[in-house]
C-alpha cells in the first residue's frame, strides 16, 4: 500500500514540530511506520541551504529566496519524501509548498503564478494527502519563537511580514481556495491554542479521519 504524506504548516510559533513529534509517537504506537522531515532541509544540499535561508546575516532577495526553497524541496522529495511514500511509510512534514505561498507569494508578494510553476517543478506533482494547518494568532506565534533562543532570519522580518503570512495562511483553509488549487490537497485549520495535549487530541482526528488504515 503506499504510504501517506501528512504535512505540519503554520504561521511561526505554531507549535509544528511539537506536534509532528506527538504524532509520530502516536502513530508508531499503533503501529506504523513514520519518516519525519522537514523544510528547509532532510538532504545533504538540503541543510547546506537551510543553514543559509535561515542565517540571521544573510541578506536575500525574494526570488532568490524562493527559488532557494524550492531547490531544497526538489532534493527532499526525490531523495527521502517519495522512497519513504514507496516503501508505505507514513512521511510527517514540517513545512511544504504550502509554506512558499504563505511567505513567498503572501508575505514576499512573489506572482503566484510563477511561483506555482515552479512549484510543480520541484515537486514532480507530489499532492500532500492532508495538511495540518496550525491556527494560532501571529503576536502570540512570535511571543513563543522567541522563547526558543536567537530568531532566525524568517522569525527577524518585520511585523507587517508576519501579518500578511498569518492572513494568507487563513485564506488557504477555505473551501473556495482549496478548490482552485488542486495541488495542495485538503488542508485542515486545527487551533494552536490550549495545551499540547488538546492540540494533540485535534491533530489525531483530523489524521485519522484522513488516513482509513489508522485506527484510533
Amino acid at each position: 500500500m503506499p504510504g501517506r504524506l501528512v504535512v505540519f504548516e503554520g504561521v511561526e510559533g505554531a507549535g509544528k514540530t511539537t506536534q509532528l513529534e506527538r504524532l509520530a509517537l502516536r502513530l508508531g504506537r499503533h503501529g506504523a511506520q513514520v519518516r519525519m522531515l522537514r523544510e528547509p532541509g532532510g538532504t545533504p544540499v538540503g541543510d547546506e541551504i537551510r543553514a543559509l535561508l535561515l542565517r540571521p546575516s544573510a541578506q536575500i532577495p525574494p526570488r532568490t529566496e524562493a527559488l532557494l526553497f524550492m531547490a531544497s524541496r526538489a532534493a527532499l522529495v526525490g531523495e527521502q519524501v517519495r522512497p519513504a511514500l514507496a516503501r508505505g511509510d507514513i512521511v510527517l512534514l514540517d513545512r511544504f509548498f504550502l509554506s512558499t505561498y504563505a511567505y513567498q507569494v503572501g508575505g514576499r508578494g512573489l506572482p503566484e503564478d510563477e511561483v506555482r510553476g515552479a512549484n510543480s517543478f520541484a515537486t514532480g506533482g507530489l499532492v500532500p494527502d492532508v495538511t495540518v494547518l496550525l491556527t494560532l494568532p501571529v503576536q502570540v506565534g512570535l511571543e513563543r519563537a522567541a522563547q526558543r533562543g536567537a530568531s532566525d532570519r524568517m522569525e527577524q522580518a518585520e511585523r507587517a511580514f508576519h501579518e500578511r503570512v498569518e492572513a494568507a495562511f487563513a485564506v488557504f483553509a477555505e473551501p473556495a481556495w482549496q478548490a482552485s488549487h488542486a495541488e495542495c490537497g485538503a488542508v485542515v485549520a486545527v487551533p494552536a491554542a490550549g495545551t499540547a495535549d488538546e492540540v494533540e487530541e485535534r491533530v489525531w482526528r483530523v489524521v485519522a479521519a484522513r488516513c482509513p488504515e489508522v485506527q484510533a
